[in-house]
Parts: C-alpha cells; structure tokens; sequence
C-alpha cells in the first residue's frame, strides 16, 4: 500500500506579524515546526504503512527550509521525502496550495490513500485536503478519528461529529483529514534520526510537476488578504448594582433601552 501524507511547516509561535505590504506572515527569524494536526497524520501512515505493508512518502510545500520538516517525518518512519518549493509558489491561497499539492502528488504516481491533518494551525481553513481531493478528483473524508478497516479496494473509517461520529465506507483510493483522536504520534527512534540525516529529499519546482502559471502563487489566488489590523482592545464594562435583584434588573433594563431605542 502507498500512503501519501501531506504535511506544513508553521511557525512555532503565538506572536504572528503580518507584513503590511503583502499581508502574509513575516516567517524570518521565527522557529518553524511541523503543524501539529499534520504530526497525526504521519503517524497514521506509519501505523497503516505497519499494518498493511507498504510505504509512506511524505510531501510539503513550502520555502528551502521546509527540508527539515521532511527529515523529522523520516525519522518518525515515513519512507521517501519530497519537497515541492519554487519562488513562483509565493503568495498561494489554499486552492492554489492545494492545486500545486495535487500536481505533485500526480507525478509521484499511483497511491493508495492521502492522509492531511485536518487543518494548519496558522491558517485554521482546514481547506488545502478537501482541495486536493477536488483537484485529484477522489473521494474525501474530513475528521476521520479512527481507519476500522481498510484494504487495497476500500476503508472503513470514523468521522468526528458535534453530536457524535458517522461510519463511512469508501472506496480507494481517497483523502483523509485526521483530527487528535486519532492517535498518539510516536517519538523519533535513534535509527530513524540517523536515516533522516543521510536519506535525500526529493526537490522539485513548478515545472517538475508542470503547473499551470496560471493556478498558482499571488496571481493564481482567487482569494487574498486585502486588509490586516490588529482590533482596538475592548473599553472596560458598567457594573450594575442595586440594593436587590429586582432593583438591578431594572437598572439594567434602563442601560440596555439606550442601545436599542
């Protein structure tokens, strides 16, 4: 079985800046590490890659750095690594992104299933994997927290709900995005470390995987930020007392008239 595994490089920080000229994150000088939805989704493939026999490439998008991200998922027991990265990718929304994603993945070859986590934690769309199911023209499942079955022809999975989960059966090859619930992501062994050191990263541009100028970076966008602010922090409250509940009740229906009057 081929697992193919869709990981992101995000950075390691709460304190975000925007860059006011292109309204994109400023990246340099922050330590970067994998997101941690995508770390459930490696695990995954390994344990299926356990299971079933067979191998996991792992795939990211993103700027030269983004190698060491790779290197961690070989250490982690993914098998072969590649880096899609090309200047031209600069400024890609998530159709974009997930555009170039499917390009790559289509060179790779034949597959068995896609695993992503379910969203990035810098951009909270979840929307790149359901992207890439749409531009591979597979079927999807999003929130999956358990694979019950699966084989070369379909899977059985769990999918998280507000109220509960569904029972889906799908046929292969298909996405899955995997929430937390999932699995517990396993520490990189000493020999799996020494492989990541040694093991090469496959590199590859907008031509190797023959994109579309078209669809991809800032011009390829259908969406883009516009506008960036911080909001104005919030003005402090009226407490309302009163001698009982019922004066303050009546204090407090006075207050409110003035907002809707």
């Amino acid at each position: 079985m081929h697992i193919i595994v869709c990981i992101k490089q995000v950075p390691n920080t709460t304190n975000v800046r925007i860059d006011p000229a292109t309204n994109t994150l400023i990246r340099a000088g922050v330590e970067s590490v994998i997101n941690p939805f995508d770390m459930y989704a490696m695990e995954e493939g390994v344990r299926l890659k356990e299971r079933l026999t067979g191998k996991v490439t792992v795939i990211t998008m993103g700027p030269p750095q983004a190698e060491s991200a790779l290197r961690e998922a070989i250490s982690m027991g993914c098998d072969d690594a590649i880096l899609v990265s090309d200047r031209k990718f600069a400024g890609s929304d998530t159709w974009a992104t997930s555009y170039t994603l499917a390009q790559a993945i289509r060179k790779i070859g034949a597959f068995d299933c896609v695993i992503c986590g379910k969203q990035a934690s810098d951009g909270d769309t979840a929307q790149v994997g359901p992207g890439i199911s749409t531009h591979l023209d597979i079927p999807q499942v999003t929130y999956v927290k358990k694979i019950e079955e699966i084989s070369k022809e379909k899977a059985r999975v769990e999918r998280m709900t507000e109220e509960g989960f569904d029972i889906i059966e799908t046929p292969l090859p298909c996405l899955f995005t995997v929430v937390k619930e999932i699995n517990t992501p396993r520490l990189a062994s000493l020999k799996g470390k020494m492989r990541a050191k040694s093991c090469e990263v496959v590199k590859w541009t907008a031509d190797d995987i023959g994109c579309d100028p078209k669809n991809i970076g800032l011009d390829g966008s259908p969406t883009r930020v516009v506008k960036i602010f911080t909001p104005p922090p919030r003005k402090g409250g009226e407490i309302i007392k009163g001698n009982d509940a019922g004066e303050t009740a009546e204090k407090l229906a006075e207050a409110l008239k003035s907002f809707v009057i």
